[in-house]
């Protein structure tokens, strides 16, 4: 599956319009470990690998190079591993040669939106360090990208977001500290 999203700097306590029909889903505090691989640099490819930790789960995460584009869409491939404590896993993958890069945390509030043929995601995220941010998200079968890529633009320009990101956030972060 390609993951197609946009992502937009909102001000804290922006609210998505009452209208919209987004069923909310409960909020979720991610704890990412991102981390670089030991026969390639990821900032150069363009490539993320992170271990995602979501109110005691653990999912390990791939993200493949990103395609051109408006939006960010890109191969996505998610592994559940089990809950409990992460450190043992992040050992075992140190021990594989993948390094820390660093931890992002965020509170995220995702919101499911029905767009005629599309399931979208709308998450207002919370970053430590960087803000508020909303990302409107949907997935889609190679081939299918560019339709997806139309509707995610449609439903943010619907929302009124309009400060776009390109950078992930893990890039905010990096940039964040490397100024203090």
């Amino acid at each position: 599956m390609l993951e197609v999203e946009a992502k937009y700097r909102v001000p804290p306590g922006f609210a998505l319009p009452a209208d919209l029909a987004a069923a909310p889903e409960p909020a979720e505090r991610h704890e990412d470990h991102y981390l670089s691989a030991p026969d390639r640099d990821f900032r150069t490819t363009g490539e993320a690998f992170r271990l995602r930790r979501v109110d005691g789960r653990n999912v390990l995460t791939y993200k493949g190079p990103k395609q051109p584009g408006p939006v960010k869409t890109r191969p996505e491939l998610e592994v559940p591993v089990g809950a409990g404590d992460p450190a043992p896993l992040l050992r075992l993958l140190g021990h594989l040669g993948y390094r820390s890069v660093a931890v992002v945390r965020k509170t995220r509030r995702p919101f499911r939106v029905n767009r005629p043929g599309w399931p979208v995601t709308v998450c207002l995220d919370e970053v430590a360090e960087v803000g508020t941010f909303a990302e409107v998200e949907a997935l889609a079968e190679d081939g299918r990208a560019e339709e997806a890529e139309a509707v995610v633009l449609r439903l943010a320009a619907e929302l009124g977001l309009t400060d776009q990101e390109r950078r992930s956030y893990l890039e905010l972060v990096l940039a964040a500290r490397s100024l203090s």
